[in-house]
């Protein structure tokens, strides 16, 4: 699977761990930042990964912040793009069965390097079940988006 992954500095040493842990799993890893542990803005990485997802360059993305929430809020901004923190298996996995999330949000301050390979394992293995019920509030989730959309990119 192509995975798009970036985050801020504070994300920087776990976005690290998660790149050698996808390309060990086969995965093509596109890279959006940052490279270093310079203070940077989340919004910046958080953006490039979700317009890759949106595009279609990324089939899933992953972003890493100090908590995941500042990755996450800003990744939902882009339509298309549904985003969740995930700091436990069970939601990684549900997530994308039930919601079709596209983007994993984690929060490197939250979780160490031993659990987030298996969340993004749960994350990345999972699919959308497409069952009627998911497919329902699912359009109603995009027909929220389509409402307060305003098209600027």
């Amino acid at each position: 699977m192509r995975v798009a992954i970036g985050g801020d500095h504070a994300g920087y040493h776990l976005k690290q761990t998660l790149i050698e842990h996808l390309r060990e799993n086969g995965h093509e890893v596109l890279d959006m930042g940052t490279h270093s542990t310079e203070s940077v803005d989340y919004p910046d990485f958080a953006r490039a990964v979700a317009v890759a997802v949106r595009d279609g360059r990324a089939e899933r993305g992953i972003v890493i912040c100090g908590s995941g929430v500042g990755a996450c809020v800003a990744a939902n901004k882009v339509p298309g793009i549904r985003a969740g923190i995930c700091h436990d298996i069970y939601s990684a996995h549900q997530g994308v069965e039930h919601d079709n999330m596209n983007i994993l949000c984690l929060g490197a301050r939250i979780i160490g390097p031993a659990l987030a390979p298996e969340l993004v394992d749960a994350f990345l293995s999972a699919r959308f079940t497409g069952e009627e019920r998911h497919l329902r509030r699912l359009a109603k989730v995009e027909a929220i988006e389509r409402e307060f959309c305003t098209g600027d990119s």
